[in-house]
């Protein structure tokens, strides 16, 4: 929403003059996520969005014990509201236990509509704690006031998505035990977690009670998750095996927008290819080369040394503000040797779906759908940067395949970061016949667009 043009009359909002206005989070995924809303005159009421920025929504977050501001989605995306609209130019200095000590117009006094409602998502009691950035790292959760750990008992995929969802950090990638990301100290919180994968919060899981467990910090649970923040439109091979290349896109505010290619070079490219595990930089492109995207332009003057973690500790002109149009989206190539080269999903209507195929032996050839279920799929989809395992289709439901049949009886956990890390038979050995070959289907959330065609939305 546009700013006001008006110069605010502050109202002098002090814990002695003002009350501490209740506050709650309409209409969001969970309590820690939603459009503000503030209790006044015995009546909820919203917040407009002019002037509202990250200090705002930290307030918020901490009134309400869900942990920091993790975002600001612009207006409208949790629905309008209904009622008074009770505050209006919100300028907190961050500090503040309570919005209502915050400088306003005073109460009542807006010159805005329900479209132009303010939201916030918080982190809830759920952070990521000692990795390379704030999407990936050891699982940390709130109880009584205090920071505790998760143990890895029973810790798999499904539990890592939660998370990552919880956090707004996109797809889960990995899911850690054995404090992969160091030992915690304090509480061990939680142990025996067990999702659906479908919560929208780590507390909505089944676990042990809280602070009941038979582990130490050694078994500290992690994650790794997509961050959200980016992809490369992204899976197909360009120009050669382990080739690979597309157009950078960026999420911000939950809306995938472009970068633009002033000042675009290798050393930004390499921070992409990084935070996509998809191995060395050789190539920054420009100009739309891939295709001019659609929607926001996000990044403009982006400035990398190259050794960042995440495209999001570069410097950068503020979130779309910039000088260009799509004409000049940027793109990068890049070079991948990992074990990704070693895996397929052929014959659906996207590399996100269809039979699976390993290579081995200089050959590609089929698994048979004996013990094939969704935890080996998971593997796949991860491994293959698809997303999400969503159906395991066995029976050659994408067609069977020719000889060899290389895999039968594979059995994964799910939290594998390859299949060949899952319990295989000898290579070759099998009881089956093509009609028996394995499928999957993923979420496809990130894509690597072939030169020429258009962007297409991900979903498989």
């Amino acid at each position: 929403a546009a700013a006001s043009t008006q110069t605010p009359t502050w109202a002098s909002h002090s814990g002695l003059a003002t009350p501490r206005a209740p506050l709650r989070l309409s209409d969001g995924p969970h309590r820690c996520a939603g459009r503000v809303e503030v209790f006044y005159e015995n009546q909820w009421g919203t917040v407009c969005d002019d002037h509202w920025d990250m200090e705002d929504a930290g307030v918020v977050c901490r009134q309400l014990g869900c942990g920091t501001a993790l975002s600001i989605p612009g207006a409208g995306h949790f629905r309008a509201g209904i009622g008074p609209i009770w505050l209006d130019d919100v300028n907190c200095t961050g500090t503040e236990v309570a919005l209502s000590y915050c400088r306003t117009k005073g109460w009542g006094k807006n010159n805005c509509h329900h479209g132009e409602d303010a939201g916030v998502v918080c982190s809830g009691n759920l952070r990521l704690v000692d990795g390379p950035h704030r999407c990936s790292g050891r699982v940390e959760v709130m109880h009584d006031h205090q920071w505790g750990t998760v143990c890895d008992d029973d810790w798999s995929f499904p539990d890592a998505s939660v998370v990552c969802r919880q956090l707004g950090c996109g797809m889960v990638v990995s899911a850690y035990g054995r404090a992969h990301f160091g030992r915690g100290s304090g509480p061990i919180w939680l142990d025996n977690v067990l999702c659906s994968g479908t919560e929208a919060a780590l507390s909505e899981c089944l676990a042990r009670p809280w602070g009941v467990h038979n582990c130490d910090h050694g078994e500290d649970a992690s994650v790794v998750c997509t961050g959200n923040i980016i992809r490369s439109t992204l899976g197909e091979e360009w120009n050669g095996p382990g080739r690979c290349a597309g157009r950078v896109e960026v999420l911000h505010h939950h809306h995938w927008g472009t970068v633009c290619d002033n000042g675009w070079s290798l050393a930004e490219a390499a921070v992409v290819c990084r935070q996509l595990g998809c191995g060395t930089a050789v190539s920054a492109l420009g100009s739309a080369h891939f295709g001019q995207g659609s929607g926001r332009i996000w990044l403009d003057n982006v400035n990398c040394t190259g050794t960042e973690a995440a495209l999001s500790e570069c410097q950068a002109r503020p979130w779309g503000s910039n000088s260009c149009d799509h004409q000049k989206d940027a793109a990068v190539v890049y070079v991948n040797t990992s074990r990704q080269h070693t895996l397929r999903l052929v014959n659906g209507s996207s590399n996100c779906l269809g039979r699976v195929e390993i290579f081995h032996d200089h050959k590609w050839g089929t698994v048979c759908d004996d013990t094939w279920d969704l935890h080996d799929a998971a593997v796949v989809c991860r491994q293959l940067g698809c997303g999400m395992a969503l159906l395991a289709p066995g029976s050659a439901h994408f067609g069977p395949g020719e000889d060899p049949i290389w895999q039968d009886g594979v059995h994964c956990k799910g939290t594998e970061s390859a299949l060949t890390e899952c319990e295989l038979s000898s290579w070759g050995e099998h009881n089956c016949a093509h009609s028996e070959d394995a499928g999957v289907v993923c979420s496809g959330n990130t894509r690597l667009q072939r030169p020429g065609r258009v962007s297409q939305d991900g979903l498989c």
